[in-house]
């Protein structure tokens, strides 16, 4: 888990639920690790820059002649002003107000969106503390409303380890129902041996979560590339891998079945002492 020690806040005001008002900082709780590229000339690698050019008259405009515009119909556009975004944008407020408490398992993963660190302000430590424990105690999770960068946000307010975490949330017309989808109406029967063989194969490669344990192979080569080709080095592509043929429905048992059987080989492999070499 990342440590937030050294970190600045990005946020700082309240959180408050009924007549109770703790002092707290956000800060940032995930740093995505992304590998930006600049958009070189091929001729002297120097970064190039974008224009913006009216298609019309394919003349450069400047930024003050750039105004907003909603598409409400194809090639008819609302112009919207800076000034029309203002009045109603949404009114500054420097709390986080607790509207509910629910059960986290009632909350389906897809409404996450991005986590925070919640850290009391000094004089808020008690206070706290003291939400944290109760609502560890009651299993229960805070949804609130918070408005951050002139924007509202939903959110949920949980107990991680020793810290409170907010995550904002999609809002419900954002969130794209699974049933909307033509390809899940179709009718399959499951065979019951096929399922029993399903089972037992996630059994078997049941564990415990440990996220370090997962790597972004990618970017890791693409960095190996990267640092490389810095030191002039000469890059042989690598032969690509054979994708898997997708099997027909009556090899399903034999997939299912080769599967548990391998799987069940590299575990009692993983088991078995090595037996040392005698000298």
């Amino acid at each position: 888990m990342p440590k937030a020690s050294s970190a600045r806040p990005i946020w700082t005001g309240s959180i408050s639920f009924g007549l109770v008002t703790i002092p707290i900082k956000l800060y940032t709780a995930v740093r995505e690790h992304r590998i930006a590229f600049r958009s070189l000339h091929d001729q002297d690698q120097v970064p190039l820059k974008q224009k913006m050019v009216c298609p019309a008259d394919g003349k450069e405009v400047h930024p003050e002649h750039i105004v907003k515009g909603y598409e409400v119909e194809k090639d008819h556009f609302v112009i919207i002003q800076k000034s029309d975004l203002e009045a109603i944008a949404p009114k500054a407020s420097k709390a986080i107000e607790i509207q509910d408490f629910v059960d986290l398992d009632q909350i389906d993963p897809m409404y996450f969106d991005r986590p925070y660190y919640v850290a009391p302000k000094p004089e808020g430590a008690k206070p706290y503390k003291l939400l944290m424990e109760a609502m560890v105690k009651t299993k229960k999770v805070g949804i609130a409303s918070i408005v951050m960068h002139n924007k509202q946000y939903l959110a949920a307010l949980r107990p991680l380890d020793d810290a409170l975490c907010l995550e904002t949330m999609h809002f419900d017309d954002e969130v794209i129902p699974s049933n909307s989808l033509p390809d899940l109406h179709q009718k399959t029967k499951v065979d019951d041996r096929e399922l029993k063989i399903a089972q037992q194969l996630i059994e078997s490669l049941t564990t415990e979560f440990k996220p370090e344990k997962y790597k972004d192979e990618y970017r890791e080569r693409v960095m190996e590339l990267i640092e490389r080709k810095s030191k002039g080095q000469k890059i042989v592509n690598r032969p690509e891998r054979e994708s898997a043929t997708p099997r027909k429905a009556n090899d399903l048992i034999a997939a299912l079945e080769a599967s548990l059987a391998k799987t069940k080989t590299a575990i009692t492999a993983s088991r078995t002492p090595r037996r040392r070499k005698s000298a």
